[in-house]
């Protein structure tokens, strides 16, 4: 084997080695925590109500080929895919977090200074 497919190898050994499951963030709030999946109903429960919050209705796809609805049918003809941000201000020295809800489950959990 030449020097350049060994290197090569190597790379790719240590590229893979790096490889694995994606971490989902969690958010400690009051001595418990939350994560990726939770519900909205465990989120208010351990961490309380956020400092901010808001909701909207996310686009909505249709078809084979994933075309999305026309803002004039989302909620009357197509149902909304209703989404909510929720910020919690951690206090000094951390991070503030926004929380992404999509249908009453946690679906991210962003960390930030200013609310994302």
């Amino acid at each position: 084997m030449n020097l350049q497919a060994h290197r090569a190898l190597a790379l790719a050994a240590l590229l893979g080695a790096g490889a694995g499951p994606a971490q989902a963030e969690s958010l400690r709030c009051n001595g418990s925590s939350v994560s990726e999946g939770d519900s909205r109903l465990s989120l208010l429960y351990k961490c309380g109500a956020p400092l901010l919050a808001q909701t909207f209705c996310a686009q909505v796809m249709y078809g084979p080929s994933l075309q999305p609805v026309p803002s004039p049918f989302i909620g009357t003809v197509v149902p909304c895919m209703p989404v909510e941000d929720w910020v919690y201000d951690r206090g000094p020295g951390h991070l503030m977090a926004t929380v992404r809800l999509r249908n009453g489950l946690i679906e991210s959990i962003r960390y930030g200074r200013e609310p994302q």
